[in-house]
């Protein structure tokens, strides 16, 4: 029996091989249709950010988000994520803004601009009080049912609310499922076994693009690399957090003393949380929109270690001269 692929395509390069792949629309058109589920089917995408040498020479600074527009003009980002960084809500946004606005050239009209809609793919918990493993939102009214726009779309999938169900019932399962259960499975399957499970052989093209990643030395170089870094990275995520909340402890002890532990406890664990996690988001945060001014302006990307040596000022300071170079680019 053939191996199992081996190649987990959670993880974001191999996810960026599978669904932005200038050799495999056929994918990417297919998993669109099973996540917008849209009143006329995509028939045709258009990758704008294939995975270029350059991508592959550091795993850190590696931008592995997923560009694509359709034959409407409709502009994608999907992206892999493995974490949930407290400031990824407001990413998401600041990403599908700027996707959003970058169709819109000197002497555009604004009735030219076409929706931008970001898929996040995750691999933890974003809203886990709700059980819907599919979530999809707009800008809609507070006071009535009304869309105030259709041009601004997020959809959340997120893999952990989803059960896998037994192989005999893979094949009575919806598109968008049968996506879930693919990138749940496929590490630990081989490629026609995928296929034949899920009832549709877009899923063995798909195994197939992972079955490659495993064959190329320089592809599983890369992508063991990214494994690695992103191992460290949710390591170093919980040791903030585990950090912060013995600060937390401490603060909370302390302050127990007079207010009565619990509520003390309470208390100092909120104000370590806050202490230990809000500087590095902030800072994250203000590196990341650096980084994305400069390639929306086709600068080159400064790295990221780099970028986090520069204070917040210097980096906010930044941030407004690049603004402005947008503003009036082609002025």
């Amino acid at each position: 029996m053939p191996s199992p692929l081996g190649i987990d395509p959670k993880i974001d390069f191999a996810f960026k091989r599978v669904f932005g792949s200038l050799d495999h629309p056929r994918i990417t058109i297919h998993f669109l249709n099973a996540v917008l589920d849209p009143v006329r089917p995509i028939t045709a995408v258009e990758i704008l950010n294939p995975i270029q040498d350059r991508d592959r020479v550091d795993a850190k600074l590696a931008i592995l988000d997923v560009m694509a527009q359709d034959a409407d003009d409709h502009r994608y980002n999907i992206q892999m994520q493995t974490t949930v960084p407290v400031d990824l809500r407001s990413r998401l946004t600041y990403y599908n803004c700027a996707n959003y606005v970058r169709q819109l050239g000197s002497g555009s009209s604004y009735h030219s601009l076409r929706p931008a809609i970001s898929i996040c793919v995750l691999n933890r918990l974003l809203f886990g009080h709700v059980a819907n493993h599919h979530l999809s939102f707009r800008l809609r009214c507070d006071q009535r049912d009304l869309v105030f726009t259709d041009d601004l779309v997020f959809h959340t999938l997120e893999l952990p609310k989803f059960v896998v169900p037994s192989d005999n019932a893979l094949l009575g399962l919806s598109k968008l499922d049968q996506w879930f259960c693919f990138l749940k499975l496929a590490a630990d399957r081989n490629v026609h076994e995928l296929a034949q499970l899920l009832g549709d052989d877009v899923f063995e093209e798909a195994a197939g693009v992972l079955a490659m990643i495993s064959e190329s030395p320089e592809d599983r170089v890369f992508y063991e690399a990214r494994l690695r870094y992103l191992q460290n990275e949710e390591a170093r995520l919980a040791a903030a957090c585990e950090e912060a909340r013995k600060e937390g402890r401490e603060e909370g002890r302390a302050e127990g003393m007079d207010q009565g532990m619990e509520k003390g406890m309470e208390k100092g664990i909120e104000k370590g949380m806050e202490k230990g996690m809000e500087k590095g988001a902030a800072q994250g945060a203000l590196v990341g929109k650096v980084q994305l001014l400069q390639e929306l302006l086709s600068d080159s990307v400064a790295a990221t270690s780099e970028l986090l040596c520069r204070s917040s000022d210097e980096l906010s300071a930044q941030i407004s001269e690049l603004q402005e170079r947008l503003r009036t680019r082609g002025d």
